[in-house]
């Protein structure tokens, strides 16, 4: 399957693009752990299924010294001990406001963030979370295909 892209966001609405490129960076002065923001930023891209955002962040959190193993069991981090009780509760409020349509935010996820951040760390998470789920959707939308090289279909 061949997939072709539907649009180019930076080159269409490249002010548009750039403001959120300057959210990032200022979320990058919070204090949240630059891996936890990765585990939160790849978690959420894996929810979504958006293969742009997976390949980036998986080539940034390895190249901030990210394992394997814990890039490859992320998706099952609720059954692994390979995450510490912050990266827990981070993961847990990821997936509940990017489920937010079902989960509401509900007030057990929010306990559970609150006992491992503080407020202001908390407001950058839930910035962090809603910022992937954009970059998420617009490129989805455009269709925009990952930079990764296909490999060799096997026989």
């Amino acid at each position: 399957m061949t997939l072709t892209p539907r649009f180019a966001p930076f080159k269409l609405v490249p002010d548009v693009t750039k403001a959120m490129l300057a959210v990032e960076a200022a979320l990058g002065e919070t204090g949240i752990e630059h891996g936890v923001g990765e585990l939160v930023r790849l978690r959420a891209s894996q929810i979504n299924g958006c293969a742009v955002c997976i390949f980036m962040h998986v080539q940034d959190a390895r190249q901030h010294g990210e394992t394997d193993l814990r890039i490859q069991m992320l998706d099952a981090w609720r059954e692994s001990p390979l995450y510490s009780d912050r990266e827990r509760a981070a993961l847990a409020w990821t997936e509940s406001l990017t489920h937010v349509s079902k989960t509401r935010a509900s007030d057990a996820d929010y306990e559970l963030v609150k006992s491992q951040f503080n407020e202001t760390e908390i407001a950058a998470l839930t910035v962090i979370v809603g910022m992937i789920n954009a970059w998420n959707r617009l490129q989805i939308a455009a269709r925009a295909v990952h930079g990764a090289p296909a490999p060799a279909v096997a026989a």
